[in-house]
Formats: C-alpha cells, structure tokens, sequence
C-alpha cells in the first residue's frame, strides 16, 4: 500500500511540470501571433517597408479626415482566431519567397505584383472581402452622403451580390501593370 501512495505522489510533480510547460508554451504561441499581427513586423521585412508600404502611406486607409487607421493586418489578416491561424500558415510561402529572393529588388516586386495582387483579390473574393466588412458595412453606409456615382455603384453592386475587392482594387496599394486586367472591373480609386 505504501508503495503505490509512493507512485501516486510521484505523479503530482510530474502533471504540475507539465502543465506549467504547456501554459508558457501557449502563452508563448499567443504572444508570437500578436506581434506578427503588428504592422512594425509586416514592414520588417525590406520588400514590404520600401515597396507596398510606401504607397499605402499615400492612401485614405492611412491618413484621412476621420482618424481612423487600418493598418496591414486589418486588410490581410482575419480577426477571427482559426482563419488568422490558417492565413499565418499560408504565409510561410511568403516568408520562403523572402529568403529565396523572389522579390528582394524593386524589379523583381513589380515583375512579380500582377501575380501577388490576383492572389490577394482571389482570397478576397472567395472570402466576401471579409475584412473589408470588418470596417465598411452596407448596413451603416449613409448613401445619401455619397457622390451620386458612388451611391449608384454600391447600390448596384449589393443588388448584384459583388464584394468590396471586384471594384475597389488599388486602393490602399497601387495597381500592377494593368496590362492583362479588365479596366472597367476597377472603380472606385
């Protein structure tokens, strides 16, 4: 009997270890997702800071009358806790094109932008540009203080079921050399 009270006790050490290991290693986890959800980390690496970021400073989504700022993460990175995980593990091919060169000079990023943008406004696409909702819903638009263009459009556009990305590309970035691209799917600059 003394012997397996003896085993028992043994245990306890060994659970507690355990899951103290386990909270670090989520809390760890969960520090980690923050700080490459930050825009100081999505401009760390050259071929954001001095390509798609620059333009981004020229645009409405980060200076505007309102005060109102989205940053990187707000347009690229979901809120909701399993599509951010899934978006993060999609962007180890980004951080492996880093590595490998792929864009590391002006020349290569826009010999490679047509290709990066369409891959972002499929994603968008697909997903109901989902996190332009997260700012910009129809519900709260005020259409009656919109240009008559831009009421109409939007109007149109929720009748016919389209999302935000089909006529706002170019908006917080340039856009790519147009060359094989509608130019009437693009309104709204």
């Amino acid at each position: 009997m003394e012997n397996l009270e003896k085993k028992s006790a043994c245990k306890w050490p060994i659970f507690f270890f355990g899951a103290v290991v386990g909270v670090l290693l989520v809390a760890v986890f969960l520090g980690e997702l923050n700080y490459t959800a930050t825009e100081k980390f999505c401009i760390s690496c050259h071929e954001m800071e001095s390509n798609v970021y620059m333009e981004y400073k020229d645009t409405a989504h980060y200076m505007n009358k309102s005060g109102v700022r989205a940053t990187c993460t707000d347009c690229h990175l979901s809120h909701n806790f399993f599509e951010k995980i899934a978006r993060k593990t999609k962007a180890v091919n980004e951080v492996i094109h880093h590595f490998k060169g792929t864009i590391d000079s002006r020349e290569k990023f826009l010999a490679n932008r047509l290709e990066m943008a369409q891959g972002v406004w499929a994603e968008m696409k697909a997903n109901d540009s989902r996190e332009c909702r997260s700012c910009h819903t129809s519900e709260n638009m005020d259409y009656s203080k919109q240009s008559s263009r831009a009421m109409t459009q939007h109007l149109k556009g929720d009748d016919e079921g389209k999302t935000c990305i089909e006529c706002h590309k170019g908006l917080a970035h340039r856009l790519p050399d147009m060359q094989s691209i509608d130019p009437s799917a693009v309104i709204g600059r």
